[in-house]
């Protein structure tokens, strides 16, 4: 396991809201909860910045952190990531704020303590890009896309 440096940045984390943790032994996210004073009504189709009271520091500039939607709030209630998947790069200190956006037709309520998304860790592989005119070889699937592959 990797040790990331994590700082509160709102006190309510850590007093009344938990510090962020695995959940159990096999889950690959962290729950972030809204570090909010008080409730939160995102309106059907509207988006809102939730703060989560915690900044990290990764350091490691083979690693980055995604924020990913809770599948309950998304398939429940249809609240999910304002941009699908929030990404921290490993040099960021700053608090991690959480675009949610309601996505359904009615409003819905966050409130203090909430878990809104899950922090999840992931290598990154940095890829240096080389300018040609022409790629070297040709793949089979070539510039075919958007559905080329067909349905299961």
């Amino acid at each position: 396991m990797k040790t990331i440096e994590a700082k509160i940045i709102n006190p309510l984390l850590g007093t009344s809201i938990p510090l962020p943790d695995y959940s159990t032994d096999g889950a690959a996210g962290i729950d972030l909860s809204a570090c909010i004073e008080t409730s939160v009504t995102i309106e059907a189709n509207q988006t809102k910045i939730i703060p989560s009271g915690l900044a990290i520091h990764i350091h490691d500039p083979q690693l980055a952190a995604v924020l990913l939607p809770r599948s309950g709030l998304g398939i429940k209630h249809g609240v999910i990531l304002a941009n699908s998947v929030g990404l921290i790069d490993s040099d960021y200190q700053g608090e991690i704020k959480i675009g949610v956006w309601n996505r359904s037709e009615q409003a819905f309520t966050i409130n203090t303590g909430d878990r809104i998304c899950q922090l999840v860790f992931v290598p990154v592989v940095m890829g240096k890009l080389t300018w040609v005119n022409e790629f070297s070889q040709d793949s089979d699937r070539g510039e075919q896309g958007l559905g080329h592959t067909g349905h299961q």
